[in-house]
């Protein structure tokens, strides 16, 4: 089971060594190339302005952070560390915000976060896009991505788009459906049914309605006419 962490920033300007700081953090947890709904996400005060330019982008006001916690504070530091743990991380353009988030983790005399462990979707694309534009908002419209949900960059918001572009990066949702394991379980329930029979008494259907109605909406709005459900159906 492969885990990743796909994050973004979202900064009072564009250079950590000139002091700039974090002003917001997102991360969403990946598992097998497919979206848990496992969420971190903080609203930082960074104890200094915040560029005109930074605010245009983000919409996000020195006031509107007043009473934020500092990213030093065990509420923000503790749990972001303890949410990614050992695992890859991921981001677009990943120095910039690999940039941001170790000068804050120097800030509190935390190790920093290593560059064998980030993945660049923004290489990634470059790669597989030579010679196009591929900005987080271009590679959601070359893959049909829908943008409905996002007015200006928010850090939460562009990490959710983010993991469904790398997932298409990875080579698609085909590549989360792995269905070896699934074959294989499928051999082993056989062998033992005849090995033994069929079970004199099926064990009742414990799924709920509401588990049912989650996973017709994840296949309906995530996988699409890409589900292996519907042909099996």
């Amino acid at each position: 089971m492969a885990r990743h962490i796909v994050l973004d920033t979202e900064t009072t300007g564009l250079d950590p060594n000139t002091g700039h700081r974090l002003i917001e953090i997102a991360c969403v947890e990946v598992v097998d190339y497919i979206p848990t709904g496992a969420e971190f996400h903080e609203y930082v005060q960074p104890d200094r302005q915040i560029d005109p330019d930074a605010e245009r982008v983000h919409g996000i006001s020195l006031a509107m952070l007043a009473g934020k916690p500092r990213f030093h504070d065990p509420s923000v530091v503790d749990r972001f560390l303890e949410f990614i743990g050992e695992d890859i991380l991921v981001a677009h353009n990943a120095p910039f915000d690999r940039g941001f988030i170790n000068a804050e983790l120097a800030r509190c005399k935390r190790p920093p976060l290593p560059d064998d462990r980030w993945v660049d979707t923004l290489a990634l694309a470059k790669k597989k896009f030579p010679g196009m534009y591929n900005s987080l908002d271009a590679l959601c419209k070359r893959m049909k991505i829908s943008l409905a949900s996002r007015d200006k960059h928010g850090a939460l918001i562009d990490a959710n788009l983010l993991a469904q572009v790398y997932l298409e990066l990875q080579g698609g949702k085909e590549r989360a459906l792995d269905l070896t394991s699934a074959v294989a379980v499928r051999a082993a329930n056989a062998a033992v049914q005849a090995a033994y029979g069929a079970r004199p008494r099926p064990l009742p259907c414990r799924i709920s309605d509401i588990e049912r109605e989650a996973h017709e909406a994840f296949v309906r709005d995530v996988l699409k006419d890409k589900a292996v459900w519907l042909t099996l159906a």
